[in-house]
Parts: C-alpha cells; structure tokens; sequence
C-alpha cells in the first residue's frame, strides 16, 4: 500500500468522528496557528485541529477575539493546512464575517478554497440556524458554536458560565437540536455546566465538543498554549497544565490525547456545576 493510501485510510473525517460517538469513544481537539505546532499534534495523535480566533489573544496579545480579521484566520489555517496529515482541520469563523447568510458563504468558501479548511466553527444560538442550513446545503461542513460566545465578551460583559438557570438551558437545549436539524455537522458548546452538557450530548446525533463544559462531551478541545502552560497570565479554570508532568512539548501532548480518552480529562475541578 502506498504512503498516500496510508494517509486516507486514516484521515479523520466527519464520518469517523460520528462513529466514535456511537462507539463512545472520546476525542482530542486542540488549537494550532502554525506549521510546527502542528506536526506535533500529528504525532500526538490528536484528531480535530482548530485554527481558532483565540490566536488574536495568544498570538497577538490582543484582549479578546473581537479584531482578528478573516484574512488572518486564512493565513493561519494556510500554515497549519501546509503541516495537516490526518487530522480534521476546522478554522473559526471571525466576528462579523458572518453577519448574513451571504456573507457566511463568501468567507467561508475563503476559509476552505484560500485557507485549506475542511470546516468551518461559527458562534451564535438560533440566529445563525439559517446561516447553518445556507453553508450546509453548499456542502460547507459546519461546527456551531454555543454556550459561552467569546465573540459577544461585550456583550456578556465577561466570561461567564452559561446555561445554569432552568430556562437558559432549555433554551440551549432547543438551540442545540435546530442547530443539528439546519444541518450542522458538529456541536461545541464552552463553559457550560457538566449535566447540562451531558444532557445535549445524548440529545444530539451528530459529535459534540466540550470546552469548561465537563466529560460528558464526545469530545474535548483547549486554546494550545492554555495547556502548554505559554499563555501570560490567568487562564481558565477549566485548563489543565499538561507541561506539569511532562518533560517536553511532544509527552504534553500525548498525556492530553490520552486522558480525553480514558476521561480523566476534565476532571471535576475543569467543570461547572
């Protein structure tokens, strides 16, 4: 069998990522902005790279995500696409670049042709279900994004966890089940609490991806430099310093890879009740 056959066969795609749901086996997401980063999450086995908008805090040192432009997140998603192998690479989608259906479509067919992304992640509840329902059915594959929207820190008036009165997660609940039903491919809710999480998780067919959102998850995602411990000064409650016990970058890595998918990771103390 040749190398490039190799490559396919073990290519993370969406329809992997649906039959580990089924299975019950958990995967690993992480962040990436670059080329070297990324080789090292391919030999760690992790299974979802996201190009994500927190590169405006991260990489740039900006407050919040709100000025990070489209052409930086292609830019970014070129470098990452250039060291990709298997992995499923997802880009963010920007604030306000996908403020109309329209819009969604011309930025995320950028994302995909200029950028090299096999998806596209957006923030937003019931009011991007058309949005979603747009760019799916021109074959855009799509991650919807819920819980905590770091894109509205303006409007939420900071990070705060979401969901936890009874009418916020109905709501959420119901956001979730339209969200899959216009056609999205992938669910990420962030900072929202364990049962509630757990609870969208077996409501849901399609995968979903938790970050501050408890074990109940498919799967689980963290900002790279978060849990290699690079990120200046606080970071989340709902990280864990893999760099603690590891003696490099590469073991860091696959301690992460591997305690989402025994479930140690998040523990009780990642969580929100």
């Amino acid at each position: 069998m040749s190398s490039h056959a190799e490559q396919k066969k073990s290519a993370v795609t969406l329809s992997r990522l649906a039959k580990m749901k089924q299975a019950g086996e958990k995967f690993a997401c992480l962040t990436a902005y670059d080329a070297s980063f990324t080789a090292l999450l391919e030999s760690a086995g992790v299974e979802v790279i996201l190009v994500g908008d927190s590169l405006g805090i991260v990489v740039q040192g900006r407050d919040t995500t709100v000025p990070v432009t489209i052409e930086e997140i292609i830019y970014h998603t070129q470098c990452v696409a250039r060291a990709r192998e298997n992995a499923l690479l997802m880009a963010d989608m920007p604030f306000m670049s996908y403020a109309t259906p329209e819009q969604a479509i011309e930025n995320a067919a950028r994302l995909m042709r200029e950028g090299g992304a096999q998806m596209v992640k957006l923030e937003g509840a019931s009011i991007q279900v058309e949005t979603v329902r747009q760019l799916t059915a021109r074959g855009i594959p799509v991650c919807a994004h819920i819980g905590l929207q770091p894109q509205l820190i303006h409007k939420l008036g900071g990070y705060k966890v979401q969901g936890r009165d009874a009418d916020a997660a109905r709501a959420m609940v119901s956001d979730a089940i339209a969200l899959q039903e216009a056609g999205a491919d992938i669910l990420l809710l962030e900072c929202v609490p364990a049962p509630l999480a757990e609870e969208i998780t077996q409501q849901l067919t399609i995968p979903v991806i938790g970050i501050g959102a408890g074990s109940g998850t498919d799967g689980q995602i963290l900002v790279l430099y978060d849990m290699l411990d690079i990120t200046a000064g606080r970071k989340p409650s709902f990280v864990r310093n893999f760099m603690a016990d590891a003696s490099d970058l590469s073991t860091a890595l696959r301690d992460y890879v591997a305690a989402v998918k025994d479930g140690s990771f998040p523990g009780p103390e990642h969580s929100f009740d």
